[in-house]
């Protein structure tokens, strides 16, 4: 599927709001709502559009602190890659993980309620995870920017 102009509009568009009426949509989007209901049930079955979800915000939930934590594996082995990669997905806390390059394997994000739970999850879970050789955590001061999704040219 070859995204035109309209397309990027309604991506644009449900990407900063994802909770407006089909009508809203195709109102911002310059066309009518039939035809825009059909091209976002398109651009989901393409796989551009993935899901739909709400930005809870961490602090209202009791979440005070994010840590970003760098996990050096022992192995590479797709075996032991595939284990940890599953172990992390039972982690609530793990919001985000990606494999990295450098002198760690993976780059975590981490929610905790504070400091002392940060500690208790790090030697209790995180620590205790299959083929971890080392982990530094990194605790943020505050956020300054985040933009969920990609930039969309819409012009």
């Amino acid at each position: 599927m070859k995204l035109d102009k309209i397309d990027r509009r309604i991506l644009h568009e449900l990407q900063a709001d994802g909770r407006m009426t089909n009508v809203e949509l195709a109102s911002r989007s310059g066309i009518s709502a039939p035809p825009c209901l059909r091209r976002v049930r398109a651009l989901e079955e393409e796989g551009y559009i993935q899901g739909y979800n709400a930005r809870i915000n961490r602090n209202a939930m009791g979440y005070g602190i994010t840590v970003f934590a760098k996990v050096r594996l022992n192995s590479h082995a797709d075996a032991d890659l595939k284990a940890f990669s599953q172990a992390l997905d039972t982690l609530s806390d793990v919001r985000e993980s990606w494999m990295i390059a450098g002198d760690s394997d993976y780059l975590l994000k981490v929610v905790a309620k504070d400091w002392e739970k940060y500690q208790v999850f790090l030697s209790e879970k995180l620590q205790t995870l299959p083929n971890v050789a080392a982990i530094k955590s990194t605790l943020t001061i505050k956020s300054t920017k985040e933009n969920p999704g990609v930039p969309i040219e819409v012009a």
